[in-house]
């Protein structure tokens, strides 16, 4: 397993890095099919003390992405609180991956089957002109949507423009494989 370990807002010491080395290599005893994971550090200036430091996890997993993030009043208690969230997301994954090849068990297809099947009951089709991401926030907040899909003019590709959950924005730029 690759482990990319970046900073924002924050440098990056060789013993928090060999902390997370420490941590991340336990994760991969249980799952070897983890390509490359990204851990992104960063220091954010908030009211609240116990969130200070965020760590967000990213894993590749055969294509399949694994993410995790938890915020801690240090960077040490965050990276240990997000290691059994990642851990989680891996032996359900790794679950999946067991029932789907374990020809005893109910499979994903099969669960699937039981369940109404859900279907595609409208396309919406609209207009797209190039803007700003500035402006693909305020086209998003006067519709009151929490997504925006729009048309970059800075990169000339589309992206998804979403509300994240501490308020603040982020946007997908899809790469193709």
């Amino acid at each position: 397993m690759e482990l990319i370990i970046t900073g924002q807002n924050i440098d990056v010491l060789p013993t928090v890095k060999d902390y997370i080395e420490k941590k991340f290599s336990k994760l991969d005893r249980h799952f070897q099919n983890i390509n490359n994971t990204k851990v992104e550090l960063s220091e954010q200036q908030t009211k609240s003390v116990d969130q200070h430091y965020r760590v967000q996890v990213t894993m590749d997993a055969n294509g399949t992405l694994l993410r995790a993030e938890e915020r801690a009043e240090n960077l040490l208690a965050a990276i240990d609180k997000v290691v059994p969230v990642i851990d989680r997301q891996i032996e359900r994954y790794k679950g999946k991956l067991n029932r789907k090849g374990n020809k005893n068990g109910p499979s994903i297809k099969s669960k699937l089957n039981e369940e109404p099947a859900a279907e595609v009951v409208r396309t919406k089709r609209f207009t797209m002109k190039p803007m700003t991401q500035e402006d693909a926030i305020m086209q998003m907040e006067l519709l009151g949507h929490d997504f925006f899909l729009f048309y970059n003019s800075a990169t000339k590709e589309y992206n998804l423009l979403y509300r994240r959950k501490d308020g603040n924005y982020s946007v997908i730029e899809p790469e193709l494989e």
